[in-house]
């Protein structure tokens, strides 16, 4: 398995992943399936703003992907990060989703970042355990803060810090 940079060829087998989880779960707020050309435009996006965007790939397949994008826009945020990290669910359990978790949060280290949050819809005991294996303390919890598939859902806050100090 290797971790690389995705690129615009990938969009479509990184929708069809996202696609799963915005129709069959909560995991994700989005409601309505996304489209190749929407992921390579989100894709680009991400990496035009200086951040990774990488996919785990195996014998040419992608196994799942994962990313960071701002935190918020004021430039007191620019240390701190939001990571995501979305599996094929056929590669689910098998310890693809620590090791692009982890390679993401090396290259955020390498480049600076000093602060990683994860948002995770609950209940989700398989995302919490990963960032908690992975080194994130929960944080805050939002209660009713979505609504999908008529529910309430939460979201729970995990964050962890990846360097001492700032620019």
């Amino acid at each position: 398995m290797q971790m690389r940079d995705a690129v615009a060829v990938d969009a479509q087998k990184v929708a069809d992943i996202y696609n799963h989880y915005i129709l069959d779960t909560t995991i994700t707020f989005e409601e309505l399936a996304v489209t190749q050309a929407d992921m390579a435009g989100r894709i680009a996006d991400v990496q035009a703003a200086g951040l990774p965007w990488l996919v785990a790939e195996q014998d040419g397949v992608v196994l799942g992907y994962a990313y960071a994008t701002k935190w918020r826009v004021r430039p007191a945020y620019r240390f701190s990060v939001e990571s995501t990290v979305y599996l094929d669910p056929a590669f689910a359990g098998r310890g693809v989703g620590k090791a692009l978790y982890s390679a993401l949060l090396q290259r955020l280290t390498d480049s600076g970042c000093h602060l990683v949050i994860g948002g995770i819809a609950l209940p989700n005991s398989g995302s919490v355990a990963l960032h908690e294996k992975l080194g994130f303390e929960k944080v805050g919890e939002f209660a009713e803060v979505g609504f999908k598939f008529d529910r309430w859902i939460d979201v729970g806050y995990w964050q962890k810090t990846l360097s001492p100090k700032a620019g």
